[in-house]
């Protein structure tokens, strides 16, 4: 099954079948460069058709100028755009009509303004755009050509912050503008790292900022806007003593105390108000075994409400802010929600919620009791997007396991199994999530429904170690030296595979995209005897090369996680577990998808990997987005990706070029 050969007969007789004189086939975008891959069948794109229009829409803060009203970011042709909603329900009018996606939007105070970000080809330059609600052109606030992120506006919206590498490519400086006078811009403070801007102080005079190492080292400091003077309230401990990662903080109205999460002495992120005449910390989340994610504060400061990650599901927490005491019962969410915000002088809470069986849309939650009901909690759904003519109900639910691995730990993975019946066991994918300090969670899976509704795959989502949301030890155990033990989790599971009656451990793929290409290419490379394909999407192939090509801004960041390839003993090790160097194991065929514009996982990482396994006589298809990143961001040339994957893993997976029913 395993020989090249073999696998280029079946190759040629799939091509043949489907590219046969009677069908018409889809013509490859002049944004991609497509390399061995087959011409593709017009019918499969027909097939993918309802998929690909699947929509979902994104909150983006509530509308400070109107009673109540928001902005979403939602996508009517080919990238998300910024979008206003009125109320609940009603119509999305489209307020920018960019060629590039949007990636934030940050509604101004007092004003019908708003700042949205957005970068050109993926690059993930990220720039800063001020616009009216009315309508006009777009007002660029940035250079052009330097990364600027987590802009924040100052109470009365007269000034903005925000974080930018222009002096020199790397650290992430802190500057201050007024968008009234062009002539008024500012730096503010000149830093070695990765420093963002959190959040003002209520008076306008202080701005909060994290310092931000790694997932599991970050710390809070205030800067004067006055003078830049800092006054760090999270220190770094002493030698010896364990790093404590500290996020997200903002101000109490009062000014008084900073909220933020914060591991110290807990595996999970907590939610703190640390006082800042004291330095004494109030804990609120003690009794939730679960990380904190993300939580505000109402405008008259008496609720704080915290969304938590359980087990990979959201939960709803609400607190009376002075105290710490539960003002609210928690809320469970059958899926992911984020984005949390209250309405400006309410206590009613925005926010983006998705499930297995429904797409992303905006809702709001409010804590106060209805006046038509006088019960607390009422929820109103602001979007309802589309899914492309589906019924979303059919969509599966996954289950959650966890099998053994080679050390006795357990391994969290999502199983998405069709609803329909086999009489054979299934052919499995196993999809591996990037980070790789992230998480998988089983919200809307989209595109993805088609491989388990229409060709009878079954899916799983793994949560190697190293992934999030299960504690800081478990964050930990893939750091550095350790990093091929989470490639060891995938070999376990391939042998959970082999004990499932239900799945065909002869007819396993591997997929995964940027840490989890590696995960791909390493699996490709360590088990290559017990799958049939794999696909790797902008994967790191070499982690020394990886580090001295990424962008200066990101090269330390990583190091933290795999380690500093200037060190000898740890360079030898990294060259070590880099697939590039054991490529001709891979025997199987190999799809590789890659952006030209990558800023994280250059093109030179695809590239030497695709000329590396083609001396195996395997297929290789090699798929490059010219105006893309880190991952396809417009809806064209997600199609044509999108097909080319149906079309490997109907030839290589299936290996009849039909469903596994």
């Amino acid at each position: 099954m395993h020989r090249a050969a073999p696998f280029l007969v079946l190759l040629a007789i799939a091509t043949s079948a489907l590219t046969s004189a009677q069908e018409p086939t889809v013509s490859v975008p002049d944004t991609i460069r497509a390399e061995g891959v087959p011409a593709i069948p017009r019918s499969i794109a027909s097939a993918l058709n309802r998929y690909q229009n699947i929509r979902g829409a994104g909150f983006q803060g509530w509308d400070r100028d109107k009673p109540r009203a928001l902005y979403i970011t939602t996508r009517f042709a080919d990238t998300m755009q910024v979008h206003h909603v009125p109320a609940p329900g009603a119509a999305r009018r489209q307020l920018t009509f960019s060629p590039e996606r949007v990636l934030g939007v940050s509604p101004r105070p007092r004003s019908d303004q708003f700042l949205f970000v957005m970068d050109e080809g993926g690059a993930e330059n990220y720039q800063l755009f001020l616009q009216n609600r009315a309508g006009g052109e777009p007002v660029r606030l940035t250079d052009g050509k330097s990364r600027h992120e987590s802009a924040k506006w100052s109470p009365t919206g007269e000034l903005l912050a925000w974080s930018s590498n222009a002096r020199n490519g790397k650290d992430m400086d802190l500057y201050i503008a007024s968008p009234a006078d062009p002539s008024f811009r500012r730096l503010l403070k000149e830093v070695s790292g990765q420093w963002l801007v959190s959040d003002w102080s209520p008076d306008g005079k202080t701005l909060a900022v994290e310092e931000y190492i790694s997932i599991t080292e970050s710390y809070v400091h205030l800067v004067e806007v006055a003078t830049g003077a800092v006054r760090t309230i999270t220190p770094k401990p002493a030698e010896g003593e364990p790093r404590v990662a500290v996020s997200g903080p903002k101000w109490s109205k009062d000014g008084k105390s900073i909220f933020y999460t914060s591991d110290k002495e807990s595996e999970f992120r907590r939610l703190a108000r640390h006082d800042l005449a004291t330095g004494k910390e109030t804990w609120f989340t003690s009794d939730v075994p679960w990380d904190v994610e993300e939580f505000d504060l109402s405008d008259d400061g008496l609720v704080v409400a915290a969304l938590t990650n359980e087990d990979g599901l959201s939960v709803l927490h609400a607190f009376q802010a002075a105290t710490g005491t539960r003002g609210y019962a928690p809320q469970r969410f059958l899926g992911r929600a984020s984005g949390l915000e209250f309405r400006p002088g309410s206590h009613e809470l925005g926010y983006t919620l998705d499930s297995a069986q429904a797409s992303s849309d905006v809702f709001s939650f409010d804590l106060d009791p209805s006046k038509e009901t006088g019960r607390v909690g009422k929820l109103e759904r602001w979007t309802e997007s589309e899914v492309g003519g589906l019924d979303a109900s059919t969509f599966v639910t996954p289950e959650l396991v966890r099998y053994p691995t080679f050390d006795g730990k357990e391994i969290p993975a999502f199983v998405y199994r069709p609803a329909a019946k086999s009489d054979k066991p299934r052919p499995v994918l196993i999809q591996i999530h990037g980070g790789p300090e992230a998480q998988f969670r089983p919200g809307f899976m989209g595109r993805l429904n088609y491989l388990i509704n229409e060709l009878g795959i079954v899916l799983i989502e793994p949560n190697v170690r190293g992934s999030d949301g299960y504690g800081k030890s478990y964050l930990k155990l893939d750091d550095g030296f350790l990093r091929e033990d989470s490639v060891k989790d995938i070999g376990a599971l391939l042998d959970w595979i082999a004990a499932q009656p239900d799945l065909d451990k002869s007819r396993v793929a591997v997929s995964g995209g940027s840490y989890g290409g590696f995960m791909s290419l390493a699996v490709q490379t360590n088990y290559n005897d017990r799958i049939r394909c794999g696909i790797d999407v902008v994967g790191i192939s070499n982690f020394v090369t990886f580090l001295e090509n990424t962008q200066g801004y990101r090269r330390d960041l990583r190091r933290a996680e795999y380690g500093d390839e200037r060190d000898p003993k740890m360079r030898e090790f990294l060259e070590k577990v880099s697939p590039l160097n054991h490529a001709e194991k891979i025997k199987t065929p190999i799809l590789v998808v890659q952006g030209a514009n990558d800023p994280r996982v250059p093109l030179s990482e695809s590239e030497q990997l695709v000329a590396k396994v083609k001396e195996n006589g395997v297929p290789v298809w090699y798929v490059v987005g010219k105006n893309e990143g880190h991952g396809f961001a417009k809806k064209p040339n997600q199609d044509y990706q999108q097909a080319v994957d149906v079309t490997f893993l109907k030839t290589f997976l299936l290996g009849e070029g039909g469903p596994a029913r």
